[in-house]
């Protein structure tokens, strides 16, 4: 593997996920976490499933804009809503589920699907999660 052309550092103190901090080393991202209500905490705060959801998002919004950009390729609004799912293990652990929600404006319908399975593709996120857990996309054209 090649040296990274970007290296991430945030750092998580406290109780974690129950009232915990997190923060990257810039201070550009720096939370107070919370367990939510769904499962039994008092919410009010973000959570790691949040956090990777918007980070997933993100960085498949890019992949698609940059995959469109190559093949010259333009449309005229776009969304990439992530849900992230976390699930109890048989073990006693927990697993990760994606869905991410691609909506596209003005293209056909089949251009949308070429655009984000080339997206999937190349997105950092999706080369992690592949083959580890399940990741299902769609596009909708508006």
């Amino acid at each position: 593997m090649s040296d990274p052309i970007y290296t991430a550092i945030a750092t998580s103190t406290g109780e974690a996920r129950a009232g915990g901090h997190t923060a990257t080393d810039d201070g550009l991202l720096d939370v107070t976490l919370a367990i939510p209500r769904e499962m039994g905490g008092p919410g009010g705060a973000t959570n790691p499933e949040q956090l990777f959801a918007a980070g997933y998002a993100s960085c498949f919004h890019s992949a698609l804009k940059a995959v469109a950009a190559a093949r010259k390729q333009t449309f005229s609004d776009s969304a990439v809503v992530g849900e992230v799912g976390l699930h109890p293990t048989d073990e006693g652990g927990f697993s990760l589920s994606v869905e991410l929600h691609v909506e596209l404006g003005g293209v056909d319908q089949a251009t949308a699907d070429a655009l984000v399975a080339a997206a999937h593709e190349v997105c950092p996120y999706s080369n992690a999660t592949r083959g580890n857990i399940p990741v299902t996309i769609d596009a909708t054209v508006a």
